[in-house]
C-alpha cells in the first residue's frame, strides 16, 4: 500500500469560534465540526492542598452561564487525615465567602468483602435543612492508608441562574478499610438563592487533600 506525504504546510487547521476540527474527503482533509457536548475546563492536582476550589475567572475557571451543567469529577482523592468526609460550600463572591444556604438529602449504600453485611439507608445526621455551612458528601469515612481513596462525581446545574435555586447531585464511592467494604453514597439537594453561583470548594472534614484530581467539565446543549 502507497503512502502519501503531504508537505507541512499543505492543511489549513484554521477552524471556526466554538467549532472543532474533523476530516473530510476535500484537498486539505479538514472541516469544521461541533465539538463534543462535554468540555474539560480545569483540571486541579492535590499535593497536600487543603482544598481545592474551582473560581470563575480565575486560573482559566469557567463557571458561568457558559455552560447549563457543570461536572466535577473525583479521581482518587486520598485525605492526609485518617477518618474523613469529603463536603462542599459554593459561593456567589468570587470564593470570598462559602456560606450559601443549602437543603440536602444523603443515603448510602455499603457491603463488605467478606459479604457478611449490606445495607442501605438514609444519613439524617449528614444532610442540611436550610444551613449555610459545609455539606457533606459522604456519611461514612474514608481512610489514609496506602491503597485508600474516594472517586466520584458532581453535577452542579445552571449556576448563573438569577431566577431559580441551584440544584445539585454527587455519587462517591470509597474503600473502607476497616470493614474491607465497598461504600455509595449519594447525595442532593440545592443551593437556597437566585444569585449566580460563581465558585465552588471542595474539602476534606479534617487535614488535607493529600493527593488526587478533580476535573471540571462544561456541558453544552443540555
Amino acid at each position: 500500500m502507497a503512502l502519501t506525504k503531504y508537505n507541512f504546510n499543505s492543511f489549513d487547521v484554521t477552524s471556526a469560534a466554538s467549532k472543532a476540527l474533523g476530516f473530510n474527503s476535500s484537498a486539505n482533509g479538514f472541516t469544521t465540526i461541533d465539538p463534543g457536548s462535554m468540555t474539560l475546563i480545569k483540571t486541579l492536582t492535590a499535593s497536600s492542598s487543603a482544598n481545592l476550589s474551582f473560581v470563575n475567572g480565575s486560573s482559566d475557571v469557567v463557571l458561568d452561564s457558559t455552560y447549563p451543567v457543570y461536572l466535577f469529577k473525583f479521581i482518587n482523592l486520598h485525605p492526609g487525615t485518617d477518618d474523613v468526609k469529603l463536603r462542599f460550600n459554593v459561593s456567589t463572591d468570587a470564593g470570598s465567602n462559602y456560606n450559601l444556604t443549602k437543603t440536602t438529602t444523603l443515603f448510602h449504600a455499603q457491603h463488605d468483602e467478606g459479604d457478611s453485611f449490606a445495607s442501605l439507608s438514609y444519613a439524617a445526621n449528614d444532610d442540611l435543612a436550610q444551613g449555610t455551612g459545609v455539606a457533606q458528601l459522604q456519611a461514612s469515612a474514608v481512610g489514609n492508608g496506602n491503597d485508600e481513596s474516594l472517586s466520584g462525581e458532581f453535577y452542579l446545574f445552571n449556576p448563573s441562574s438569577t431566577t431559580f435555586v441551584k440544584h445539585f447531585m454527587a455519587r462517591v464511592n470509597y474503600y473502607y478499610e476497616s470493614g474491607g467494604a465497598s461504600m455509595e453514597d449519594y447525595t442532593a439537594g440545592y443551593v437556597n438563592s437566585t444569585s449566580d453561583v460563581d465558585a465552588i470548594q471542595f474539602t476534606f472534614n479534617s487535614g488535607n487533600i493529600d493527593a488526587g484530581t478533580i476535573k471540571l467539565y462544561g456541558i453544552k446543549d443540555s
